[in-house]
């Protein structure tokens, strides 16, 4: 069903206003487009023009898919990210998920014009290899995300173990360069690219005097991950979500010996098994 654009925008400021800066500020409410394909000039402008208003930021799936390609090139003429800088509506705000078909003047504009690149690998290794080599050659701030639960849960681990496959398969064979996305870079696009990528570089991404206290504890005394004689390595290669021990969010513990204290997990999950019934009858599956 088509909206218009007073529903889309008055969407985005509902959200808005309703759940920015809840969680003790921990919640950050940005305006977003699904894709350019679904929504006309005038929206992506009213769009663009809210969040510069609310002052926040803007996320966009962005080449993703070659139809969205070739549909921006025959109603537009342009390619994506040209279309969006045709509009004068490119800046540092903008998130650009997945990004993975990009041409070589589409990355010269996202450098230009500071606009930050996430790519969810297990998602996005369906369709196509991203540039991410060329991205961080040309200083892109690059973040890992796992486009929701939908294609493999919500594991960065398991992000980066099939994105560093990924990228030796597609780049590093080619030209044997068997450091074409070493564990330390990975390692980093899932930290502080992470930081840089939802707008907290001042308070998240490295353990420093000032920052939030957001860390996690992983128990390395296990078979599969012990010995360990380079422990960023073992990091990337070996480690599993499962590992994760403890949690500390802004310096208070919410999971303890991997037991949950800020939530009722059981009744999460009976509640979560309840309402997957009553979408299977709904659905007649």
């Amino acid at each position: 069903m088509l909206s218009t654009i007073k529903e889309v925008i008055n969407r985005n400021t509902d959200l808005y206003n309703t759940y920015h800066g809840a969680g003790d500020g921990r919640l950050s409410i940005w305006f977003s487009l699904r894709t350019l394909i679904s929504c006309s000039e005038d929206v992506v402008l009213k769009i663009f023009e809210m969040a510069d208003e609310y002052q926040t930021n803007v996320h966009v799936h962005m080449n993703e898919y070659p139809n969205e390609i070739n549909y921006s090139l025959e109603h537009h003429q342009k390619r994506p990210i040209e279309y969006l800088d045709s509009l004068g509506v490119l800046g540092p705000n903008l998130v650009s998920a997945h990004s993975i078909l990009l041409s070589e003047n589409e990355i010269d504009l996202i450098q230009k014009n500071d606009i930050k690149v996430v790519h969810c690998p297990i998602s996005n290794l369906g369709k196509g290899m991203p540039k991410t080599p060329r991205l961080l050659q040309s200083n892109i701030k690059v973040g890992l995300g796992t486009d929701g639960t939908a294609h493999a849960g919500l594991s960065l681990f398991n992000e980066m173990k099939v994105f560093r496959s990924a990228m030796h398969i597609g780049y590093g064979v080619p030209t044997y360069d068997p450091l074409i996305m070493p564990a330390k870079t990975l390692l980093n696009l899932a930290i502080k690219g992470g930081a840089q990528t939802t707008f907290n570089e001042d308070k998240l991404g490295s353990i420093t005097v000032g920052k939030k206290a957001d860390l996690i504890s992983i128990d390395l005394n296990q078979p599969h991950i012990y010995p360990s004689h380079n422990l960023v390595n073992t990091l990337v290669e070996a480690v599993n979500h499962t590992d994760v021990k403890d949690m500390i969010v802004d310096g208070k513990i919410i999971m303890r010996n991997r037991e949950v204290l800020t939530l009722d997990e059981e009744k999460i999950i009976y509640e979560g098994r309840e309402a997957l019934k009553k979408l299977t009858i709904k659905a007649g599956i």
